[in-house]
């Protein structure tokens, strides 16, 4: 767990126990003219039923007196623009021919948010460099009936990662952890068999709080040109996933002003688009059928 990370729970924490102690002060002083009016009446009414009306007030007000139940609010309230994410030097470098990214759709992008860049290199009849990127930012709301928003975004996180892990026809398969970017991370990697030459994938799935980024990053030698190296395409993966969760704390941070990676501030408003397509489900699409049409 990040030092920011436990800053934050210890704030929220502290802010928690501090409503709690007030509700139980005014609660009990609530209660005390209750008591007095309930013995009064009691006392004088001369009533044989054990059970009167100043009892019935305070049981009545014992019940409204419990406490309603409470979850750990969430850290981050928006998101940043996902085609503002990354920095102007790291896309030129993962995506070179890339003129701008598309982004996709979203009923709510303080909620959700994705970004795509394709470019090809094409050399001729020497061959072609293909190189795919997507992130997509997806932010849990706490709720008393389904959670705290970390704990969601825990369970979403590891929904990522097995889909990743699961990616029909991928070869070469494998998972580790990635240090250093978010609360939690993991890198898996594969291969890929297509028509048009072999693909090297890379997912990196990130988790900071209640938000939880994942990049898809892949490319190709096609038409003859040498396969990339994965190893060099994970390094460029990850760049890219570190800088996509710090532009989401960056977007959720007062005293940065709530910028981005390239220092436009995040989307507050709603997407004009009624769409809402799920976030893994767009994200295992990419995965697995982003490719270009073959050129040489």
């Amino acid at each position: 767990m990040s030092e920011g990370t436990m800053q934050r729970r210890a704030q929220r924490d502290q802010s928690g126990r501090r409503a709690k102690g007030l509700t139980r002060v005014l609660v009990g002083a609530a209660g005390l003219p209750v008591l007095l009016v309930a013995t009064a009446c009691s006392s004088g009414s001369g009533s044989d039923s054990g059970y009167g009306d100043g009892d019935k007030a305070s049981a009545a007000a014992s019940a409204s007196a419990s406490p309603s139940p409470t979850v750990r609010p969430a850290a981050f309230q928006k998101l940043p623009e996902p085609c503002h994410a990354l920095k102007k030097d790291t896309l030129e470098d993962l995506v070179p021919k890339a003129k701008s990214g598309k982004e996709g759709t979203s009923d709510d992008v303080t909620v959700r948010g994705s970004c795509s860049w394709s470019s090809l290199d094409n050399n001729g009849v020497k061959g072609s460099q293909f190189r795919w990127l997507n992130v997509s930012l997806l932010r849990f709301e706490s709720n008393v009936t389904r959670g705290a928003g970390d704990d969601l975004a825990k369970k979403y996180y590891a929904k990522q990662v097995r889909d990743a892990q699961s990616v029909e026809g991928a070869r070469d398969h494998t998972s580790e952890p990635a240090s250093g970017i978010g609360d939690e991370a993991t890198t898996v990697r594969y291969g890929l068999k297509k028509k048009e030459g072999t693909f090297k994938q890379q997912t990196v799935v990130a988790r900071v709080e209640n938000v939880v980024v994942t990049v898809d990053y892949n490319g190709a030698g096609l038409a003859g040109e040498k396969t990339p190296d994965a190893g060099t395409l994970v390094k460029a993966a990850q760049k890219a996933a570190k800088e996509a969760v710090a532009a989401v704390e960056s977007a959720n941070d007062p005293a940065g002003g709530g910028k981005d990676a390239s220092g436009k501030g995040s989307k507050s408003s709603k997407s004009p688009s009624a769409k809402s397509p799920s976030a893994s489900k767009s994200a295992t699409a990419g995965r697995s059928s982003k490719s270009p049409s073959k050129k040489g």
